[in-house]
């Protein structure tokens, strides 16, 4: 609402309320004759059509911050009137949605009404429009799978044990991601027209943190997804083959060096048990290479990892497991076109012993093999790792989005650069082209030389700058070991939620225990009973994928249990909604 006051400046607006009710607005329409001088003055605002549904990917607007004042003023923003980015995309592509200001430089009388143009006048020009990868009906699904699972568990357990969770999906041979759902999420239509303070201040106090998209800027142990990595680097370095058998008791003892001549001491000795340990103490026993992904057993990765006396005389060891960790997504961002991803963290000895003035053991090398210990993790690296032993190799750039077009429809390119987060309409070293679609490939493993060699004097080894490739038998090994997850009737941990599906699919799920700052404040973090995280990736179909699912449930307990039927869910979900498309002729 504006008044037009009785001033020395009688034609300079002042507003007197924003965000009025309709009927307040028609009010004052009505009575226009009898308020000389007061007028209704419309303003466009954002309007989010899915809102909840997507807030985290879409984001929303806010006021120019006095901070900020100056340098977007220069940029012909109008502080007090115009709106920025916040978060999601509206942040990440604010150059691309924006779109600029008209200008007009007039003289005005004493009064302040206009007299003429001094200038030209430079009109507005309006923004672009930015389409999305997100199918908003498999986006559906995801947030009715999540909701209700976590509804269905939190219920079964009488309390709120599971607080957040998350469910991407993603096609590994374009990198779209599909859907991307993080709870708990919040309403951004509540926040498009003004930033109500007692609602913002209830999202920034809820622990839970609803402002934080927890697919992309939260770090979680990874647990057992993270094998991955270490199959498919103990298989490229001839740690293990099709044909070994290693022996994978209920528990090792091993004995915890911090230098290779340490010496072996009750003191010193520890076990590391497998998850079967409490139901069967025996544990596996003798287990080939596809069985040890399809079992997910630790005992055996704590081997290819670690090495185990004469049986692996030389694992993996942290320097390379960190490589092949890299090689499948780990350890940096995917720059994706969102604000605020995180890093995640494959710890080596120098970081413990920058970061914890301690060396590294042995047994931090048996713990990061299953994805436990300093080992952190994003969901979209997890769901990233996936891809790469999905799509044979190939990492694909993820993104959300599809094309930008300006207000007649025509496509407009783009390229976005992850580093300074810009967009551009031309290439910038960094860069890679958003729009129109194109498929951006990250690396190929087995073509791109991502790891380093390795040299080994006695018990001493080091990474050298020799580089070389993985090799396909490699990743078709561990592709094989994720399908046998699903077939392998007698212990894998995917056979009970896909062993009656009409399309083949392979998987790995995760435990990951953990103690952050939540769980020792509710005193969870008892000495060999940690609390534990719930995550479950798959891919379909097995032979031609076309869809990768991570789901996570945070202190969510069993992978298979709890995470396992999510990624079931959405896979179903997924193939419905294809189906239904091809019979009505439908081009999504």
């Amino acid at each position: 609402m504006v008044a037009l006051q009785n001033t020395l400046a009688p034609y300079s607006p002042v507003k007197v309320a924003c965000n009025v009710s309709e009927e307040i607005a028609r009010m004052v329409e009505e009575k226009s004759m009898d308020w000389p001088g007061v007028e209704v003055e419309i303003e466009a605002i954002r309007d989010y059509p899915t809102g909840a549904l997507t807030s985290h990917v879409v984001g929303f607007l806010g006021p120019i911050p006095a901070s900020q004042e100056e340098e977007l003023r220069a940029q012909g923003f109008v502080p007090n009137r115009d709106k920025i980015g916040y978060s999601g995309v509206e942040l990440s592509l604010q150059e691309v949605l924006a779109g600029r200001n008209g200008l007009r430089v007039v003289q005005v009388d004493v009064a302040g009404q206009e007299l003429r143009n001094l200038e030209p006048p430079i009109a507005p020009s309006p923004g672009n429009n930015v389409y999305l990868t997100i199918d908003t009906r498999l986006q559906a699904a995801a947030q009715a799978t999540l909701l209700e699972e976590i509804r269905f568990w939190n219920t079964y357990f009488g309390t709120t044990r599971i607080s957040s969770g998350v469910i991407i999906a993603m096609n590994p041979k374009t990198g779209e991601i599909l859907a991307m759902v993080s709870y708990p999420d919040y309403e951004n239509n509540r926040l498009s027209r003004i930033i109500p303070a007692y609602y913002y201040e209830q999202l920034s106090q809820d622990p839970r943190k609803p402002l934080l998209n927890n697919a992309i800027s939260a770090e979680y142990p990874p647990g057992s997804t993270f094998k991955l990595s270490t199959a498919t680097g103990a298989f490229n370095e001839g740690v293990i083959d099709l044909n070994k058998i290693v022996q994978t008791p209920g528990q090792l003892l091993l004995c915890e060096r911090f230098n290779p001549n340490d010496v072996c001491t009750d003191a010193n000795t520890r076990p590391f048990v497998d998850y079967i340990f409490s139901e069967n103490p025996a544990g596996f026993g003798s287990l080939r290479f596809l069985q040890c992904i399809a079992y997910s057993s630790n005992v055996c990765f704590y081997k290819l990892g670690g090495g185990y006396e004469d049986e692996i005389p030389q694992g993996l060891g942290i320097e390379r497991l960190r490589q092949y960790a890299r090689a499948l997504g780990y350890d940096e961002p995917s720059g994706i076109q969102l604000v605020g991803e995180q890093d995640g963290l494959i710890p080596d000895p120098d970081w413990k012993r920058i970061n914890t003035g301690e060396n590294w053991s042995t047994g931090d090398t048996y713990i990061a093999s299953v994805g436990q210990g300093y080992v952190l993790a994003t969901p979209l690296q997890v769901l990233m790792s996936g891809s790469v032993i999905a799509n044979n190799g190939v990492l694909m750039q993820p993104t959300i989005v599809r094309q930008v077009t300006d207000g007649d429809g025509n496509v407009i390119p783009y390229w976005f650069n992850p580093t300074d987060f810009t967009a551009t309409q031309f290439d910038t070293p960094g860069s890679y082209q958003i729009s129109p679609f194109t498929l951006n490939t990250k690396w190929d493993v087995t073509v791109t030389p991502l790891i380093q060699g390795y040299s080994c004097e006695g018990p001493y080894c080091t990474l050298t700058d020799d580089l070389k490739i993985i090799q396909p038998e490699a990743i078709q090994a561990v592709r094989q070991g994720t399908r046998q997850a699903v077939t392998d009737s007698t212990f894998g941990t995917l056979h009970d939620l896909f062993v009656d599906f009409p399309i083949a699919v392979a998987g790995k799920t995760g435990t990951a225990e953990y103690c952050d700052d939540v769980a020792r404040a509710a005193d969870r973090c008892a000495f060999g009973a940690w609390p534990t995280h719930s995550w479950t990736l798959a891919y379909a179909p097995y032979d031609d994928p076309e869809i990768v699912v991570v789901a996570f449930a945070y202190n969510g307990g069993e992978g298979a249990s709890v995470a396992g039927p999510m990624v079931a869910r959405m896979i179903k979900a997924y193939f419905e909604i294809k189906a239904t498309d091809s019979a009505t002729g439908v081009n999504p």
